[in-house]
């Protein structure tokens, strides 16, 4: 397992998120093993392992598709190197069903609801200005940048002339540059103004542009709770980080951003993923065919004329 997992680290480019998910669901299925070697697994081993809850769960209770699809994924990934390193003979989940996973995008604020939300953050839970968190969101919802990317951005990555920000082994250990707008490049100076008396001399306060109170870097969960709290402080519950790339995503495909320049800004390595957001604006894109569209009306069934019934039935 160590070896498969120092195989994904070195030679498949994978975060420390994927190491650490993979490398759990792989130790339950050899606790759920028992005394035998994790290569030889059985189909038989691996659905009995998937059937079972997650951990901390009711010893009833049924594991969602979600989850079941996850530690399958990281089974398969692991059998398909050991086939390859010659420790297994086959791949025990090819002849196991996947499970039908739903696919949703998470909320999307409306264009308002995000300028309201990144101009009013909430201030730090142990005193100070609003001036990092301000920073925060401003570049979340400026750039795109995911939540382990806001958490790894260094001085040195932030061009404020030119409005750009150098994302670091983004997903899949890549790098991009991603273009930031005004109220970003201003919320940054602001915030390295206002606390660059304060910095230390430790790495991270050197180097990092999101400290805590302790000149640490700021962990991903402590951004997740800013941008929660502040979503609560302007009236809009359930915000987290990925819901403003989302939001940044979607009011580019509305403004007239093509999905190329979005997929490259997202850092996404397919375009079938950045597509995902035409779907979102689905609703602008019917409004738009039935005001332009000569067989366009009001009513917003495309086809519905208004003219004769029997003409509209044949269309």
């Amino acid at each position: 397992m160590e070896r498969f997992l120092a195989y994904l680290r070195a030679e498949k480019g994978a975060s420390e998120h994927t190491e650490r998910a993979y490398g759990r669901v792989l130790r339950e299925l050899g606790a759920h093993m028992g005394e035998r070697p994790l290569h030889e697994a059985t189909r038989f081993d691996v659905r009995g392992y998937l059937a079972r809850p997650a951990p901390g769960a009711t010893p009833k209770a049924v594991s969602s598709p979600a989850t079941v699809a996850q530690r399958m994924a990281a089974i398969r990934a692991f059998f398909r190197w050991a086939m390859r390193e010659q420790l297994a003979d086959e791949d025990p989940t090819v002849r196991l069903a996947r499970p039908r996973v739903r696919s949703s995008l998470p909320r999307v604020l409306e264009a308002p609801e995000a300028r309201e939300l990144v101009e009013h953050p909430v201030l730090p839970a142990r005193g100070g200005d609003g001036r990092r968190n301000a920073a925060i969101l401003e570049l979340a919802y400026g750039a795109g940048l995911r939540v382990s990317e806001l958490a790894k951005v260094d001085i040195g990555d932030l061009d404020l002339v030119a409005g750009l920000v150098h994302v670091r082994e983004g997903k899949g250990r890549k790098d991009r540059r991603v273009p930031m707008g005004p109220p970003a490049v201003a919320a940054l100076r602001a915030h390295l103004a206002a606390h660059e008396p304060a910095r230390g001399s430790t790495a991270d306060s050197t180097k990092a542009v999101f400290l805590n109170p302790a000149g640490k870097r700021l962990s991903t969960r402590s951004i997740h709770t800013i941008v929660h709290r502040s979503g609560v402080t302007n009236g809009l519950a359930g915000v987290h980080p990925h819901a403003l790339r989302h939001s940044f995503a979607t009011h580019l495909l509305q403004n007239g951003a093509d999905i190329r320049s979005i997929q490259e800004m997202l850092g996404h390595a397919s375009l079938s993923t950045t597509q995902r957001y035409a779907a979102v604006d689905l609703d602008r894109l019917r409004e738009t065919w039935n005001a332009s569209h000569p067989l366009g009306d009001s009513s917003g069934s495309p086809g519905n004329t208004g003219s004769d019934p029997e003409e509209r039935g044949t269309r």
